[in-house]
């Protein structure tokens, strides 16, 4: 590529990236942005950020509210909704999460792969009146700190877990965290001889998960439930009973 054409597609990558920078700005925002506000987000000049802004508003990406503040328009919803199909479990996952969520009163979730990426597939709320907080669908973070996500690196083929993983730092988000990469290959060891994963308050405090691959681990997918940590320690060998039953229908 010549000189004269790089700015041109530097132009053109920064100027999506930005656009997007601004719709998920405004979609974590619960009371809307004000132009000026969504510039020092993203980090950009407020002038770029009208004409992007303009754009987007044009097209019903995102519009105004009655504090003239911007929100997400309809047209994110035509996204929201294939992001939805996109992200459905596959349809045999769907029952053993609901049936898993119904008999230990847990939020419940299938996770799996997708494209290189750890994806959350399904979710169920537990009836529990205490009960973990939802796992949202779509990209399922620090992976290392999390049952499902310790189940399926640790039964994944090939280089796979080790590509996962260069790509992504060991973040230590409670002191129980495993950010040692020895550590936590020796930790997959253990669960690829045990047949369930175990997060022991690792990735949130007052918070424990366990999880079970699909098909001994030969199948991409894993099935875990999350639970107040003094629950879980009171009922952990219940719930593994219950997910062992479950995956071996």
């Amino acid at each position: 590529m010549s000189d004269a054409q790089q700015p041109a597609t530097r132009a053109r990558i920064n100027s999506v990236a930005r656009a997007m920078n601004i719709l998920t700005a405004i979609a974590r925002s619960e009371t809307g942005l004000s132009v000026r506000e969504i510039a020092e987000t993203i980090g950009i000049e407020r002038q770029t950020a009208y004409h992007l802004v303009h754009t987007l508003a044009d097209m019903g990406f995102i519009g105004r509210d009655e504090r003239r503040n911007y929100r997400l328009g309809l047209k994110t919803g035509v996204l929201a909704e294939a992001f939805q199909r996109q992200f459905s479990a596959p349809d045999h996952l769907r029952p053993l999460v609901r049936s898993l969520a119904a008999t230990t009163g847990e939020t419940c979730y299938a996770v799996g792969w997708w494209q290189g990426e750890i994806v959350t597939l399904d979710v169920a709320r537990g009836t529990n009146a205490v009960r973990a907080a939802e796992v949202p669908h779509g990209q399922y973070e620090h992976a290392h700190a999390r049952a499902a996500g310790k189940v399926l690196l640790a039964f994944a083929p090939g280089l796979r877990a080790r590509e996962y993983l260069a790509g992504k730092p060991l973040a230590a988000l409670t002191p129980n965290t495993l950010t040692d990469l020895g550590a936590l290959q020796s930790e997959f060891e253990t669960i690829r001889t045990n047949g369930f994963a175990i997060d022991n308050e690792e990735f949130a405090l007052g918070v424990c998960c366990m999880a079970v691959p699909l098909e001994a681990g030969t199948a991409p997918f894993a099935i875990a439930l999350s639970a107040p940590a003094e629950r879980f320690r009171e009922c952990e060998h219940e719930y593994l009973e219950a997910l062992n039953a479950l995956v071996e229908q």
